[in-house]
């Protein structure tokens, strides 16, 4: 089996590298910037212990792969960057790879069954950063993370199962789970909070506008009847497997909506973390006033290029009435 990984920033980044310094075969797709510097440099890996040059193949475009019957693709992208992705791999004849989906949020396994009868759902659990072409930090020794992964919408098979052993063989930990989307709900409602972090700073993932949202977040999951693995069962499948540790001295410095905003990227995933929130509130009549202010603010931030931290969470609140 050969891996595709699609996106190779904070994620994709890390786990393709892994993926090829423990003999898996891989190919990683970027672009612009990016793209450049790894093809003319390899791709810098950073860790707490230092700091590898990874000479992973890498191409420009799903077009540079030629593409096989053993081959599986790992969208590492943002959602909000899947259905352009989706489109370039049918483009280049991979529309009946099988697709494996390695976002927050849980819309982009629904996009992708849209184009194949084989996807997949990752929970990941991985704390990375990209901020800089060429170049991605791994926070979290002895492994970079835990990337659970199942067949969406439910199930398990070979594919699931051998791209799970790929994971662990990477040094990831990382099980096969049938009902891998019942995590990434439980996932999702963690990340309700990545829109305050990225807006008002690192504390505000335990601010009142966090608290808010994830209590609507439960609210509107139960009235929507999808089920939710507890906190008590997510905390101890991460238990002490993910052990994040400065590099150089400095800790991770936000999750990936706020690496959005400090890149200037124009563009961050909240539309598929808040707004599903906002969405399903809308569908099954449940009021979501702190999801639907931080996914506009969010926004707005991202198009207007402000830094992350240029709010605050009293701000936020204000808007509320609070």
């Amino acid at each position: 089996m050969r891996i595709v990984v699609f996106g190779a920033g904070a994620i994709g980044g890390v786990l393709g590298a892994r993926l090829f310094e423990n003999g898996q075969d891989v190919v990683l797709v970027a672009r612009g910037e990016h793209y450049e510097a790894m093809r003319a440099h390899g791709l810098r890996v950073e860790t707490p212990m230092g700091h590898t040059v990874c000479e992973v193949p890498v191409v420009d475009s799903p077009l540079g792969v030629h593409w096989g019957d053993d081959d599986v693709v790992v969208l590492a992208m943002k959602t909000q960057d899947v259905v352009a992705a989706l489109a370039s791999l049918a483009e280049a004849g991979a529309s009946g790879v099988p697709v494996v989906c390695a976002q927050n949020g849980v819309e982009s396994e629904r996009m992708a069954l849209r184009m194949s009868d084989d996807v997949y759902g990752v929970c990941v659990m991985c704390p990375a950063a990209h901020l800089r072409p060429g170049a991605v930090q791994a926070f979290s020794l002895p492994s970079p993370g835990i990337l659970d992964v199942g067949r969406y919408p439910s199930g398990s098979d070979r594919v699931a199962e051998a791209v799970a052993g790929a994971f662990r063989a990477a040094t990831f930990h990382a099980e096969a789970r049938p009902d891998i989307m019942r995590w990434k709900y439980t996932k999702l409602l963690m990340n309700l909070g990545n829109a305050a972090e990225a807006l008002c700073g690192p504390s505000a993932r335990l601010s009142e506008i966090a608290r808010l949202a994830r209590a609507e977040g439960i609210a509107v999951l139960t009235a929507a009847g999808i089920d939710f693995v507890s906190d008590d069962a997510f905390v101890e499948r991460r238990g002490d497997l993910i052990r994040p540790q400065d590099i150089g001295g400095d800790p991770r410095p936000g999750g990936s909506s706020w690496q959005s905003l400090q890149r200037g990227t124009g563009r961050i995933e909240a539309d598929y973390l808040n707004g599903e929130i906002a969405l399903l509130g809308r569908l099954h009549g449940v009021p979501t006033p702190a999801n639907d202010i931080l996914q506009r603010s969010a926004n707005e931030a991202a198009w207007r290029g402000r830094p992350p931290g240029s709010t605050s969470a009293d701000q936020l609140l204000a808007g509320l009435g609070h």
